[in-house]
């Protein structure tokens, strides 16, 4: 075995131990040094390890924190895409719950995926863990991330434009008369809500309006809460910046006795089914899911094949769906 390393080594122009940590699928080995190994095995004859063998299993990973309506929504997008692909998505969810996205991530290794998607995690607060996709990058498996911002991590990801949505929002709501806003936002660690409100502060910088902004955890429940607190310092129109805070925002008006619009508009996050048979229907921001889908699908494919390579940020504007939860905002006369 050391005199087959030696002349793999010799092949590449690298050490035997980079060649033993390139077979081992050991981090810290770039994406040229292992396919100069790779290609040395191929040049001698020598046959892959197993779990370095491409189209051995074409699996690849679509892991994501929970099931939601709106992630169930792009899963299938992208499950879709792939199986057309010939690839085999396999589910991964609970990650950061049922198990730490550091576990997932050697799960993943361990099971020689050709790729990963992530539709949401620890990437997407300013306090989470980089680590897991760091790794990643350094051992050269194929990833998407999907909205992840600011992340300082070399991986490719698509996202919303989250300052045109919030443009969307305001623009319906200042046209209908509201100038008093609240903002339900994700905490102050949440990278695509500090992204919200830089855009709305940016609008409405100099006005002589007041900023009616809460930060809360992405629960139903937080954002039922955080919705109370908006209305009580009298707001008159509510937008969300998240799915769940949207449930919650809906179930507030509802537990105060409100009528929407008459007392209060509301602007939710993402299309759920379910938010058009609510009572009136939600006008809401709708994420082009086909098209994001699509896209994490096709930048990932570019990756596994080596047709590109390092950070790449693909952005994509919402849709305002104006629906029957948003109007003029009630005079105190009425």
């Amino acid at each position: 075995m050391a005199s087959n390393l030696a002349a793999v080594a010799a092949r590449a122009g690298v050490s035997q131990s980079t060649v033993s940590r390139v077979l081992n699928a050991r981090p810290g080995i770039s994406p040229t040094t292992r396919a100069a190994v790779l290609a040395a095995l191929a040049d001698l004859g020598y046959e892959r390890p197993v779990k370095l063998r491409e189209g051995r299993a074409r699996l690849v990973g679509l892991v994501l924190p929970a099931l939601s309506a709106p992630a169930a929504a792009l899963t299938e997008v992208v499950s879709g895409a792939l199986a057309r692909r010939g690839f085999a998505p396999v589910l991964c969810t609970g990650a950061g719950e049922t198990l730490s996205e550091e576990a997932y991530t050697e799960l993943l290794f361990a099971q020689a995926v050709s790729g990963a998607v992530f539709l949401g995690g620890g990437y997407q607060f300013a306090d989470g863990r980089d680590e897991p996709y760091r790794r990643l990058a350094e051992r050269g498996l194929p990833t998407v991330l999907l909205n992840a911002g600011d992340l300082a991590v070399p991986l490719p990801h698509v996202s919303i434009e989250d300052g045109h949505a919030a443009g969307l929002a305001r623009e319906h709501l200042t046209a209908l008369g509201h100038r008093d806003i609240g903002l339900l936002l994700g905490p102050e660690t949440h990278l695509p809500s500090r992204r919200w409100l830089a855009a709305h502060r940016a609008a409405f910088s100099g006005a002589a309006w007041p900023e009616l902004v809460t930060r809360t955890e992405l629960t139903a429940e937080d954002g039922q809460a955080a919705a109370t607190r908006l209305v009580a310092a009298g707001a008159t129109a509510l937008v969300c910046a998240d799915h769940a805070l949207t449930m919650g925002a809906v179930r507030a008006a509802r537990r105060l006795g409100l009528s929407v619009p008459r007392d209060v508009s509301l602007i939710g996050f993402d299309d759920d089914p379910a938010l058009t048979h609510t009572e009136p229907p939600l006008t809401t921001l709708r994420r082009p899911v086909e098209a994001m889908g699509r896209a994490v699908v096709s930048l990932l494919l570019e990756r596994i094949g080596g047709l590109r390579g390092g950070t790449e940020e693909m952005l994509f504007d919402a849709e305002l769906v104006v629906r029957a939860s948003t109007g003029a905002p009630r005079r105190a006369s009425d």
